[in-house]
């Protein structure tokens, strides 16, 4: 089984977020595909089959399957791209949150995600406890999305990853902040699934976009996570949609040694 690392999000390898991409003919098991990502360490292992003219994609991180990822989304249609259907402007993506399209224009990657339609809630002790941070506003959606009054503070947060498994709210927690550089900056942690830092997180903006867009009263935004690695994503809000366009580098190709026929 060949695997592919692509760091999503960045015009050059060793920054962005890095996502393993398995091309297949026909599914492994779910118990080997966890497996595999639990080896692989990285925020997500993707593994794609084909189906008619469509692809159907599922994501795992080290600790479960999840129902949707951007980054590694992006990482499977760099693939696609660069090594199975080099004519292909366009693929469609079957997964557990509807047909996701991703549109290549010129070296960027489009996608065209769900926007996520959140709640605002009450900020908590235990959510200033574990973050380290005093947030100004509190969302939830799929994540928890704590809204700072600095980026400053985005970038230094030094939260108790412990602390945040503990949370009752989101699968994951973004901290985010408006921008003097960027329209906005944002990190992702997520230690419910063995990811405690997401160095660029797609989905994440799924949850960004519709409130910055909102707030800036922009249709069209620049974002910059500002995780060690970094990346930059751009962004537009489409009604219920939105699309997040970003750059993909190649770090490694490689053959998995699995046992012939042994079922996992």
């Amino acid at each position: 089984m060949k695997c592919y690392v692509v760091d999503g999000f960045s015009e050059k390898t060793f920054e962005g977020n890095p996502a393993a991409v398995c091309i297949l003919e026909s599914w492994p098991t779910d118990n080997l595909m966890q497996l595999i990502a639990k080896e692989n360490n990285l925020s997500e292992t993707a593994f794609a089959v084909r189906t008619g003219d469509k692809y159907h994609l599922r994501w795992f991180t080290p600790g479960a399957e999840i129902d949707l990822c951007g980054h590694a989304t992006l990482a499977t249609a760099f693939v696609l791209s660069n090594f199975y259907t080099k004519e292909k402007k366009q693929w469609i993506f079957q997964t557990k949150s509807g047909d996701l399209t991703v549109l290549k224009k010129d070296d960027l990657y489009e996608l065209d995600f769900p926007s996520s339609k959140q709640t605002k809630i009450e900020i908590t002790k235990d959510m200033v406890s574990a973050m380290g941070v005093t947030p100004v506003e509190a969302f939830l959606a799929r994540d928890l999305m704590l809204v700072l009054d600095d980026e400053d503070t985005v970038q230094n947060a030094s939260p108790d990853f412990t602390a945040m498994k503990k949370l009752k709210d989101g699968a994951g927690v973004i901290l985010t902040a408006r921008s003097k550089q960027y329209d906005f900056v944002s990190r992702a942690f997520f230690p419910k699934l063995k990811v405690d830092e997401d160095p660029v997180c797609g989905s994440a903006h799924c949850q960004l976009i519709p409130y910055w867009s909102e707030q800036l009263n922009k249709k069209e935004l620049v974002a910059r996570q500002v995780s060690e690695r970094g990346g930059t994503l751009f962004c537009k809000m489409e009604d219920e949609r939105v699309k997040i366009s970003g750059y993909a580098a190649l770090y490694s190709i490689a053959e998995l040694q699995l046992e012939e026929g042994k079922s996992l």
